[in-house]
Order: C-alpha cells, then structure tokens, then sequence
C-alpha cells in the first residue's frame, strides 16, 4: 500500500509506521519537505530521489506533493483492544461507521475522530470501502493514529459495546433534536452510509437516535459532516 502526500507521509513516520522505501521529487528544498526527508534518515528508511514523472507514475491518488512511500497493509485494531483502552474513560466516545463506501468520506471521518480525541473507529469487513491509500491522503496523516477495527458483523459489535457499558446512538433521521440530548457518559455513534444511511436492524439496535436540525430543501448532509457535527456537540456538552 501507498502513502502519499506531506502530511500524511510525515505523519507515517511520526507514528512509527513500517516504511520499505520512500520515494522523494528531486529538488525539493522547502523546509518542510527537508523536515520529512531528514526524520526519514534518522529512522533509516530507504530512500529513493526520482523526478517528478516518475512520481506521477507511483502515485494512487494523483495528489503525492513529491512524496510517496510504500508501507506494509493497514494495521487494523481488534474492537476488543479499543474496548480496554477505554475501561478507565468515563467518557469514551467511539464511531461504529454502518457501510461507509466513499473513501473521501472514511478519510474525512478518520481525521475528525483523531481530531476530537475519538477512542476508535469500527468499519465492517463487507460492503464498505476498508482504509486505503486515498483514505490515508484524505485523513491528513490522522489514519496513522487513530485505532479503526474491522468488524464482521456491526450488530455484534453494537452488542458487544452495550455489555462494556455504552450507550449506542444513531445519527439519522427521525429521532430527537441533536441539541435536545443529553450526552454523557460511554457513547457508541453509528454514521450510515451514504445512500441509504442507518440501516433498519442496526437502527432496532441503537438506545436512541440523534437528528441534526435542518432548514434548507435537502433533508440529508454528507455523511463525514453530519459525524463532525454530532461529535463536537458531544465534545461541546463535555
């Protein structure tokens, strides 16, 4: 898999990430391609200056900034290892993301969650796009620090979360005013894909749902700004 781009690259190296070589644009001397280049050479990752055609021929997404690294496939993390890291939070916030299919909408979620301190995202394993190299550009680096499981089954997992003690809430329509709710304590958010949002059964499953007012002739906002919404009201009643 590739990682491109300044931000996302330089947050790669940052976190530790495994690294089996790094392409670099020939002639950068801005400063913050010198800062990326030299932590690269203090961690000893291979590194391989090429002209910028060559770049464009590497790069996935079309936007490398002269910087592209191949690493090894995303590490996910088991839900039950997010689970003990939030044993001691009195307020743990997770993402439960129900058919996710744009990768541009994942990477914008990813990055909100590393943004406001989430806990963990979970994804299911079919029918969703999974973390890739767009998913990784378009998180800014966020993907790199942020705990995302890959799940069979999303209801299990909504199960398994309400036996740790949360309390599971849907974003959709339909359900109390947003600014209405009161939000504390463990809360699970489930985010609904983008054409059908939240599905039915998972929806059975949830303790309540959350709906953001709207006053415009659209009755539906795009899935990662609907999320970013919802968690930094969480975050402002905290």
């Amino acid at each position: 898999m590739k990682i491109e781009g300044k931000n996302a690259v330089a947050e790669a190296i940052n976190a530790g990430t495994t690294i089996d070589r790094l392409i670099v644009q020939k002639g950068l001397s801005d400063p913050s391609s010198q800062k990326i280049i030299d932590s690269a050479k203090s961690r000893a990752i291979k590194i391989f200056f090429r002209d910028k055609q060559h770049l464009d021929r590497e790069s996935v997404t079309g936007r490398h900034q002269g910087f592209v690294a191949e690493v090894t496939d995303y590490k996910y993390t088991p839900l039950e290892n997010v689970l003990q890291s939030t044993q001691n939070q009195k307020d743990a916030l997770i993402l439960i993301l129900d058919g996710i299919e744009d990768p541009h909408n994942l990477g914008s979620i990813i990055r909100v969650a590393e943004c406001s301190g989430v806990s963990g995202v979970v994804i299911p394993k079919h029918r969703a796009v999974s973390v890739n190299e767009t998913v990784i550009k378009v998180s800014s680096g966020a993907a790199s620090h942020v705990a995302v499981s890959k799940v069979t089954n999303v209801n299990d997992s909504i199960k398994l979360l309400k036996d740790n003690g949360f309390w599971i809430y849907a974003a959709d329509l339909g359900g109390q005013s947003l600014y209405q709710a009161k939000l504390s304590g463990k809360i699970a958010l489930v985010v609904g894909g983008e054409g059908n949002g939240v599905k039915q059964l998972t929806r059975k499953l949830c303790d309540d749902v959350l709906t953001i007012p709207m006053f415009g002739q659209l009755n539906s906002l795009n899935a990662s700004v609907a999320c970013g919404i919802v968690v930094y009201e969480i975050l402002r009643q905290r």
